[in-house]
This record gives structure tokens, C-alpha cells and sequence, in this order.
């Protein structure tokens, strides 16, 4: 067997800006809350960038919105980020975790788990049966982990959680503490250190799974995170995205920026069902047509481009990519994407546009 070292496909946010948020933190000259590696200041020149204090920009939002998400997080209740699926709200959760607490990988898929034990703290039978309930027996969970070390918890799709973990995350958000009656003395009970707080995301897609309390609600503060809404920072979103894709996958292509703002623009009349020019255009049915897809289907032809195309990303692959992202399998789809390229792509100007029209033409038109 040939040993070949591999390296990690991605890196939590904390690991990948490293020496961005070591220099940050060493020159923050703001006060900084209890537990935290970061002023709020600081923590928005990580997330949007700063050119001043050496910080590239990493999220598209607007200022006010990333401003009261932290000083939710500096008290004590929880930031909720909820808006339609591919709008990067578990992104912006990992970079504010790492900006914060220097680790966003104390996370919870809210789909994953079923039972209190796995939300808070379980037990290695072994032990448990060898030594009896001990701290060494324990095995803690991610919200146990965050509250021993001051970290922040990511709670990824909370509204896909039963009421019975939500009920459990209720007394964690009010009580700040996890009682552990197998235990006694001091081990009997954890309290949160300073820095603990609750990160959760929420599909709007997934909203009425499981409806959260009021309660609950009432212990976050809810931030709605929008889709991109200019087409030249979608642009810059997607060639700085898919730029880092393409090098964590070892592939030397530059994005093609023409192209890159083709692809950019046709997500985005799709997803607004309205044209740049304020024409009314067919929304996909099955399809998000989010930024996150557009930095796939860049990543994927760059890829291509590499292996197939000698390195140079055309305009004649684009509507391969296209098709496999956004219409999938639906056929009505295909019909309403037939409609857009037929009344909107084939009167648009310029030569890239009408080679995505001829090629879409040829292979496609239904």
C-alpha cells in the first residue's frame, strides 16, 4: 500500500485564519466581555473585514445585523440566525465561534440527535461499570464542553429538535448550569464559565417542524439573514469562495470573472423571480439558487477546467454545471429554466451571454 500523508479538506474558520485572528487579538485595543478572545469590535472587523486593521472580509451583511449578534452573545441570552437554506448562517455562526472563543467546533446538528444524553452528557459503560458514576466515566456533549471551557455552541437546525431537547436547552439557557445527579459534591452540578453562549441556525424551510417555545424564544435574540442582495458583492462572494475551493482541492485555475458574473446574475433573477431590469421571471420550483450553490457550480467548472480544459474556465461548460445544480431532476423546472433562456438569457448583450444561450440551445432547450 503506497502511504501518502493527505491533508485535512477543510479547516474550521479558527485554523484557516489563524495568524488573521492571532493578529487581531493582539492589537484590539477594545474592551473585550468576560471569556471572550475578541472586543465586539474586533469580531466585526473579522467577519466583515477591515482593511485598516489588516482583516479580509468574509461575509456580505449589513454592519447592524453582525453588530447586534454580538452584543446578544455578550449577554446572556442566544443569537438565532434563521433565513432561506444557502444563506450562510452556519458560516457566519463558525467565524463569529472562532472570533470569539478561537473554536467553532462545538457544534450540534439539531436532525442528528434524539436524546438528552447526546445534547448534554452520556456515560462509557465500561467505566461506569468498573469505578462507578466518576467524572472519568462521564462523556461530555458539546453543550457539557462549552459550558466546562467558556466556549460558544453552534446548534445547527435547532428547529428539526424535538421538544424534549428543546425543553433541555431551555433550563441550560436560563439556569446556566447541568446537574449531574449520578455524581455528588462539587461534580454533582456544572456552571457555565464566562464566555458560554448558544449559536443556533434555523432554516426558514424548517420553521413548524418542531415550532420552538416561547420560552425558548424568548431566551434569543432572532437575526434574519437575507440572501446577497447587490450583484457585484454576490460576485465577490463567489470568486473569493470558490478561488479557496479550488485550492484545497490542489486545482491551479482562476476563476473566469465573466463567466462568474453570468452564473451570478442568472441565480439571482431566479431567485427573486425578477431580471436586473425589473422584468417578472419564473422562480424554480425545487431549487434554492442560493450563493453557496452559485460557489459550487464555480468550484466544479474550475475543477473541470483543470482537468479537461488545460486550465482555461469557457463559456460552452457553463450550462453542464448549470443544469445539475439547478433544475436537478424536476422536469417543470427544466420548462421554467427553458422560459428564462428563451426570454431573458437569448436577449441579454455580450459574448459570453450568447455563448451560454447557443450552448443551452443546442443541448438543452426542452
Amino acid at each position: 500500500m503506497v502511504d501518502i500523508a493527505k491533508k485535512a479538506q477543510r479547516l474550521p474558520a479558527e485554523a484557516y485564519y489563524a495568524e488573521e485572528l492571532s493578529r487581531l487579538r493582539d492589537t484590539d485595543p477594545y474592551p473585550r466581555p468576560p471569556g471572550w478572545l475578541l472586543s465586539p469590535k474586533g469580531v466585526e472587523a473579522f467577519v466583515l473585514g477591515d482593511a485598516s486593521q489588516g482583516s479580509s472580509p468574509k461575509f456580505v451583511a449589513p454592519e447592524e445585523i453582525v453588530t447586534r449578534i454580538v452584543i446578544s452573545l455578550a449577554t446572556q441570552r442566544g443569537a438565532m440566525l434563521v433565513g432561506e437554506p444557502g444563506t450562510a448562517k452556519s458560516w457566519l455562526s463558525e467565524l463569529i465561534c472562532a472570533a470569539i472563543s478561537d473554536n467553532s467546533t462545538l457544534v450540534i446538528q439539531g436532525g442528528a440527535i434524539e436524546t438528552v444524553q447526546q445534547l448534554l452528557y452520556s456515560w462509557n459503560g465500561a467505566l461506569l461499570k468498573d469505578k462507578g458514576p466518576c467524572l472519568e466515566a462521564l462523556i461530555p456533549g458539546p453543550i457539557y464542553r462549552g459550558m466546562e471551557t467558556g466556549n460558544l455552541v453552534r446548534y445547527e437546525e435547532i428547529a428539526r429538535s424535538s421538544p424534549a431537547l428543546q425543553d433541555a436547552l431551555l433550563s441550560i439557557m436560563s439556569e446556566r448550569s447541568i446537574p449531574i445527579p449520578e455524581l455528588s459534591g462539587e461534580d454533582s452540578i456544572l456552571y457555565a464559565r464566562e464566555g458560554f453562549n448558544l449559536v443556533g441556525t434555523s432554516n426558514t424551510t424548517d420553521l413548524g417542524v418542531n415550532e420552538m417555545s416561547s420560552a425558548l424564544k424568548r431566551r434569543m435574540n432572532f437575526e434574519t439573514i437575507r440572501p446577497i442582495k447587490l450583484i457585484d458583492d454576490e460576485v465577490a462572494v463567489v470568486l473569493r469562495e470558490a478561488e479557496k475551493l479550488l485550492r484545497t482541492s490542489g486545482v491551479e485555475v482562476e476563476p473566469d470573472e465573466d463567466i462568474i458574473r453570468v452564473l451570478v446574475t442568472i441565480f439571482h433573477e431566479l431567485r427573486n423571480g425578477q431580471t436586473v431590469d425589473g422584468r417578472s421571471t419564473d422562480r424554480l420550483a425545487s431549487a434554492v439558487m442560493s450563493t453557496a450553490e452559485a460557489v459550487s457550480v464555480a468550484h466544479a467548472m474550475g475543477v473541470y477546467a483543470y482537468y479537461y480544459r488545460e486550465g482555461n474556465m469557457v463559456a460552452e461548460d457553463f450550462t453542464d454545471f448549470l443544469v445539475g445544480a439547478a433544475v436537478k431532476d424536476n422536469i417543470s423546472d427544466l420548462k421554467r429554466m427553458n422560459h428564462y433562456f428563451e426570454s431573458e438569457v437569448a436577449q441579454k448583450k455580450g459574448k459570453v451571454w450568447q455563448i451560454v444561450y447557443e450552448r443551452w440551445k443546442s443541448s438543452f432547450r426542452y
